[in-house]
């Protein structure tokens, strides 16, 4: 008997539940789209998309178009942190939660580009369990990195109980495919000067051999015009970041000595450090092809503190290479980024740019489907990133909507504004869900719903049996196609036999064509080319119909049985929502 394989699962109440998605269809609500008045540039981007309605929904509904399409995902969803679930078992709390997390992101799997990342930022309540479920859906093979992200210090009232502080988030990176991952190299300002690099050279313009070099000090205080005795007293509170000033605009000629590993280095550099040794007060020379030249001086080499500097944000800075500690990363200003307000949920824009900048190029495309206060799109837009958000609440409209206006419109100066030059430009187009394709009757029946035009009705049906909705300028019954000679065509009405056989003549061989349609008249075997179908019948199993919002509603779950003499009024003063 053959034993079944097992593997390395979590597993929680439910799991096995899976939601019955119907692909909805987007509409568009051309009044809230929103585009600049000119162009700004002929690299402006106009088909970014905001999506009004459940994000699940939103998910599915984006699959047909964009799988294998999205270069990078970030998500911010709602922390579990238990306030909510007072009154449930731990069980059904972790359960819930990791299932509607499980869902989502086996939709944005499916989305990502085979070389595409995702980011998921999270507290440290469902790390650990949200981290073995994202490895069973992406691979452990492919968790790039868990990013500790400083949000807050160690201040206010957090600072009074006892016991640690949190100030920090986390933020899972994973990778689609990491053979295929092709992340950008991405440095970090270093906060202090390098206090190593002590030296400087007097005539570094002339040639190596001429050089003379003083103490930075005594370079210094030439520079202010000082004596460098009282130096640090004279210049007063500003010294420490005028020296940090001179040592940026100075820095080829800023260095330090350091004895190279004799053992490590190449022939070459071994023989130049020997005769360093045996001539120390020259300055030896060693030029080398794809590597930067060594210069020697007493045995020892010259680093220049020019090589520490990288261009970050439009300015030299001294930087290092991205670590997965972001603790550089605080706003002072969050709560005024993008002019709304959204208290204990906006993350910073440098945030957000730091992720695109680490796993996108411009006009890839961004995905946020908990767009929240829009933070994501704001800042792909200023970034040249085609994105797309979704969004299930009201601050759709009360804090996306006019915060991407003012992006468009270039009247949003805050955030990573200045830092990427941003001067407004481009625009989105505006969608919501559709409704349900079948409502019931007043019977009970699921039937077509009334909302649904012709057109509407063909793109859902195209969407459901995985055509794509290519409507022929030319041929009538061409509404959707799969292949080069697969077609659809859909109609409410009866077909009878002399519409068919007309219809299985125009179609003609070598092409097929599935018909879905109210109902038909006649044996369908005598017309090869065409698959007949009813509808509504045929789609009526294929998917939950009504079923408007999956989302995290704490008010609609099990209420457990009031203890003897509790009052039975509401136990949530409001819902918390996913």
């Amino acid at each position: 008997m053959t034993k079944k394989k097992q593997k390395l699962e979590l597993t929680w109440v439910g799991k096995e539940n899976r939601p019955r998605l119907e692909p909805r269809i987007l509409r568009e609500i051309s009044e809230k789209s929103y585009h600049a008045a000119a162009r700004v540039s002929e690299d402006d981007i106009f088909d970014n998309m905001l999506i009004h309605g459940d994000n699940l929904l939103a998910l599915k509904a984006l699959e047909a178009d964009f799988s294998g399409k999205v270069r990078c995902v970030y998500i911010d969803p709602p922390f579990n942190t238990q306030q909510a679930f007072d009154h449930y078992d731990d069980g059904l709390e972790h359960s819930t939660w990791l299932a509607l997390m499980r869902d989502r992101l086996e939709l944005l799997h499916r989305l990502l580009s085979s070389d595409g990342t995702i980011f998921i930022h999270i507290d440290d309540h469902e790390l650990a369990y949200l981290t073995v479920v994202a490895d069973e859906i992406f691979g452990r093979e492919n968790r790039v990195n868990t990013v500790t992200f400083k949000q807050g210090a160690a201040t206010g009232h957090k600072s009074i109980n006892p016991g640690l502080v949190t100030t920090s988030n986390y933020i899972l990176i994973y990778a689609k495919d990491k053979n295929s991952w092709m992340p950008n190299r991405v440095f970090s300002e270093k906060g202090d000067r390098d206090k190593r690099y002590t030296r400087f050279i007097e005539n570094i313009d002339e040639p190596f051999s001429d050089w003379r070099f003083c103490t930075l000090l005594s370079a210094f205080a030439a520079h202010k015009g000082l004596p460098a005795k009282g130096l640090k007293k004279a210049v007063g509170d500003s010294y420490e970041s005028e020296l940090a000033e001179f040592v940026i605009q100075n820095a080829e000629a800023v260095i330090r000595q350091a004895r190279p590993d004799y053992k490590a280095v190449s022939a070459a550099a071994r023989a130049m450090i020997d005769k360093s040794v045996s001539r120390p007060d020259e300055v030896l020379f060693l030029k080398r092809e794809g590597f930067s030249d060594m210069y020697f001086i007493a045995g020892e080499r010259l680093l220049f503190y020019a090589d520490k500097l990288k261009k970050i944000d439009g300015k030299n800075v001294a930087g290092e290479p991205l670590t997965t500690i972001w603790d550089d990363l605080l706003s002072n200003n969050l709560h005024n980024e993008g002019g709304v307000k959204f208290p204990k949920g906006k993350k910073p824009e440098a945030l957000i740019k730091r992720c695109l900048e680490l796993a996108t190029n411009r006009h890839d495309i961004v995905l946020d489907s908990f767009a929240g206060s829009g933070t994501t799109g704001a800042v792909a837009h200023k970034m040249g990133r085609r994105w797309i958000m979704a969004e299930l609440r009201d601050q759709v409209d009360t804090h996306v909507l006019p915060r991407l206006q003012s992006v468009i419109d270039g009247n949003d100066t805050s955030g990573v504004s200045k830092t990427v030059g941003w001067k407004g430009g481009g625009g989105f187009r505006y969608f919501e869900l559709a409704p349900s394709l079948l409502e019931k009757d007043k019977w009970g029946r699921e039937v077509i719903s009334k909302d649904y035009d012709p057109a509407m009705l063909a793109q859902a049906m195209c969407k459901l049996e995985g055509y794509r909705y290519e409507p022929s300028p030319d041929v009538w019954w061409q509404q959707g196609q799969s292949t080069e000679t697969d077609f659809l065509y859909v109609t409410t009405q009866t077909l009878g036999l002399k519409e068919l056989s007309d219809l299985s003549a125009e179609v003609g061989e070598g092409k097929s064509l599935l018909v879905l349609c109210g109902a038909w008249r006649g044996d369908e075997t005598q017309f090869p080319n065409l698959t007949l179908r009813k509808i509504p019948n045929h789609i009526r199993a294929k998917c939950e119909w009504g079923h408007d919002d999956y989302s995290l509603n704490v008010a609609n779950l099990p209420q457990p049985e009031p203890e003897q003499g509790e009052p039975q009024g509401a136990l949530f003063a409001e819902e918390d929502d996913l």
